[in-house]
């Protein structure tokens, strides 16, 4: 008997992200349909099957359907046959299964939307190392002014 992982999804005017939780993967498959069919299927660590498959809201552009496998997880990136915000992530109006849950840390609202970022070339570990370069004492600190100098005493 096959078990669904964890898949967290967030999405841009362009993209829908799909971050499958399923550590140390084999056999993985992804497999994009235009009519907005997304079927993934692996094999975990201990040898058990893990598959499942979503009918998006909206039609995909195949071609566009990039995978990136990482240690842990499995990031997908699924191109949108056309711009825009769909207002949920499967075209069934039922409450999604239990496994499918909201990426907060990829979220963004449409106003909020950068254009030039593409979080499936993003590696979490790369966030985390520009910010341990060294830093003066005052970083972040908010300049005042000495205020015994400013009234002149």
């Amino acid at each position: 008997m096959s078990r669904q992982p964890e898949v967290l999804w967030a999405q841009r005017s362009d993209k829908v992200y799909l971050t499958i939780s399923l550590p140390d993967a084999k056999d993985i498959s992804v497999k994009c349909e235009p009519q907005g069919l997304f079927s993934f299927s692996a094999m975990g660590v201990q040898g058990e099957s893990f598959d499942f498959s979503l009918e998006l809201f909206g039609r995909i552009v195949p071609e566009g359907c990039k995978t990136n496998v990482g240690l842990r997880n499995i990031i997908c990136s699924v191109m949108k046959e056309e711009k825009g915000w769909w207002k949920r992530l499967l075209k069934s109006e039922e409450k999604p299964a239990p496994y499918i849950k909201v990426d907060w840390n990829k979220w963004c609202d449409e106003d909020d939307e950068d254009p030039n970022s593409d979080l499936a070339s993003d590696d979490d570990d790369d966030m985390y190392v520009a910010q341990e370069e060294e830093s003066s004492d005052d970083e972040g600190m908010l300049y005042l002014p000495d205020l015994e100098k400013a009234r002149g005493n």
